[in-house]
C-alpha cells in the first residue's frame, strides 16, 4: 500500500530520534524550564530574526490553535477565519468549547483576502446592534492553506495591515510551515515574524514526533500564559520532549532541508499526472495535491494507495487530496504515477 494519505503518518526524522536518544538519560526540570527547551527557542528566535520573541512549545496544532485564540480574545470575541480555515472546519468545535465563535470570511482558494477581511469588520461596526453581536477579536490563517495555497508577501502584508487598522491580533496557523516555506514563494519566517502577533512552527508534520513551536513576535505573549495552557490540558510535564525535537529541526538548518524533498516530490506528482491528463481542484504549490478522480475507479485505487477524501466534484467525480512528506520517496512517487 502506497501511503500519501497525510504528511504524519511516519514516526521522525532520523536527527530529531538520534538527539531524543542522546539526550534521553540527561535528567533535566519539567514543564520546559530546562536547558535543552532554552537552546530550541533561541535557535527559533534567530531562524526568525525575532531577538524579542517568546517561544512556548505544545504538543499539538489543535491544543495550539485554542489555547491561543481563548488566551489573546476576551469573552465577548470570536475569532475571524475564512470559512475553510481549520479552526472552522476539522477541530471539533474545539474554539466553541471556550466559549469564543469562530466568524467565518469566504475563502478565496483557501486563503482570507484583506479587502474580504476589512468589509466584514467595517460592516460589523456599521450595524446599530453590534453591541448584540459576537465581537471580531483577532484573524487566524494558515499557510500554507486548508487547500495547499500560500499567500504572498504582499497578501500578508495587506491582511496584517487591517489587523493593525483595528487593533486585532494576527494569528498564523503553521502545521505545514515548511513545506510553505520551501515552496515556490517570496515569503520567508522572518516575513511571517514581522507580520503577524503570533505564530506556530509545526513539528507534527514536519519531522517531528508530535509538537508544535508558538511564536509571539514582539514580547506579546498574554499574562499567565503558562496557566492557560495548563487548564486546557496541553501542559506536559516532560516539556523537553518537544524542545529537543525543536532543537534538533533547528540545527543546521535542518527543518527546511527535510521539508523541500517533499514539495518538489509533490511537484513531479503534479506535473506527471498533469501529463496523464488528470484534472486537479486547485493549483497547489506545496506538498498537496487535488484531483479530481472518477468515483468508478475510487474502489480500486483505494486497495493500492492511501488517499484522503476531500470533497464531491460532482455526481460522478470525487476530489482526493495525495500529501507528501519529509519520509517520501522518489520510488513511491514514480510507483503512484505508474499505478494512476
Amino acid at each position: 500500500m502506497l501511503f500519501f494519505v497525510n504528511d504524519y503518518g511516519y514516526g521522525a526524522h532520523p536527527k530529531v530520534l538520534e538527539h531524543l536518544t542522546e539526550t534521553n538519560m540527561q535528567p533535566l526540570t519539567g514543564y520546559g524550564n530546562d536547558e535543552i527547551t532554552a537552546s530550541a527557542a533561541e535557535k527559533i528566535k534567530a531562524a526568525c530574526a525575532c531577538p524579542e520573541g517568546q517561544v512556548y512549545f505544545l504538543t499539538g496544532g489543535t491544543q495550539t490553535n485554542m489555547v491561543v485564540i481563548d488566551a489573546l480574545l476576551r469573552p465577548y470575541e470570536g475569532v475571524v477565519a475564512s470559512s475553510c480555515g481549520h479552526v472552522n472546519t476539522h477541530e471539533a468545535g474545539a474554539i466553541e468549547s471556550t466559549g469564543h465563535k469562530v466568524l467565518t470570511v469566504p475563502h478565496r482558494n483557501g486563503k482570507l483576502d484583506a479587502d474580504d477581511l476589512r468589509e466584514y469588520i467595517e460592516t460589523f461596526y456599521a450595524d446599530e446592534s453590534h453591541n448584540h453581536m459576537v465581537f471580531p477579536g483577532m484573524v487566524y490563517i494558515s499557510h500554507p492553506s486548508e487547500y495547499g495555497t500560500l499567500y504572498t508577501k504582499n497578501e500578508l502584508e495587506r491582511i496584517s495591515a487591517v489587523c493593525k487598522a483595528f487593533d486585532l491580533p494576527l494569528f498564523l496557523d503553521g502545521a505545514r510551515l515548511g513545506y510553505g516555506l520551501t515552496a515556490d514563494t517570496d515569503v520567508t519566517l522572518p516575513d511571517i515574524a514581522r507580520l503577524t502577533d503570533v505564530f506556530y512552527i509545526g513539528g507534527t508534520k514536519c519531522g517531528a514526533l508530535c509538537g508544535e513551536a508558538v511564536v509571539f513576535t514582539h514580547g506579546n505573549m498574554p499574562r499567565q500564559f503558562e496557566t492557560m495552557v495548563k487548564r486546557h490540558g496541553a501542559m506536559v510535564a516532560k516539556g523537553r520532549l518537544n524542545a529537543v525535537q525543536f532543537d534538533a529541526l533547528f540545527t543546521d538548518g535542518l527543518y527546511e532541508k527535510i521539508c523541500a524533498p517533499a514539495v518538489r516530490l509533490a511537484l513531479k506528482l503534479r506535473d506527471g499526472l498533469a501529463a496523464k491528463g488528470y484534472r486537479f481542484a486547485i493549483d497547489s504549490p506545496t506538498n498537496q495535491q487535488f484531483i479530481i478522480v472518477e468515483n468508478s475507479r475510487l474502489p480500486e485505487l483505494g486497495g493500492k494507495v492511501a488517499y484522503s477524501f476531500i470533497e464531491k466534484y460532482d455526481a460522478e467525480h470525487t476530489v482526493i487530496r495525495l500529501a507528501t512528506s519529509w519520509a517520501t520517496t522518489e520510488e513511491q512517487v514514480d510507483e503512484l504515477l505508474r499505478l494512476l
